[in-house]
């Protein structure tokens, strides 16, 4: 598995929610990011989530091979929504091969909505 260390000591596995928090930190940081929203968007309606909650805007799939994290975000009006969305890619990205130790294969951002700060 993608999300599981192998040293000479043993293994470390680590949980799909403790990369989903610190993803979910990391995206936070990004300029021109509102907030994170819930993944499962119902009657059309968003609510941005708190510190608390940053890792249910944040979906992560784990296989054999392959990490991809799927991030569902507001951003601020007026800033170029193409700007902030590798922003916050490449925010993820390097916190995880920081904290981790290792990289996802593939970063998906979603905006949810458009919100005036």
């Amino acid at each position: 598995m993608k999300n599981i260390i192998k040293n000479s000591l043993g293994s470390i596995h680590i949980s799909k929610e403790v990369i989903a928090v610190l993803a979910g930190n990391a995206a936070i940081e990004s300029y021109g990011l509102v907030g994170m929203v819930s993944r499962k968007v119902s009657d059309g309606i968003v609510d941005l989530l708190g510190k608390e909650n940053l890792g249910k805007g944040v979906e992560v799939k784990v296989t054999e091979d392959e990490l991809i994290i799927d991030l569902y975000i507001a951003v601020q009006y007026g800033t170029k929504i193409s700007e902030v969305a590798n922003n916050v890619i490449e925010k993820v990205h390097y916190s995880l091969k920081r904290f981790l130790g290792f990289a996802p294969d593939k970063v998906n951002v979603f905006v949810q909505s458009v919100r005036v700060k």
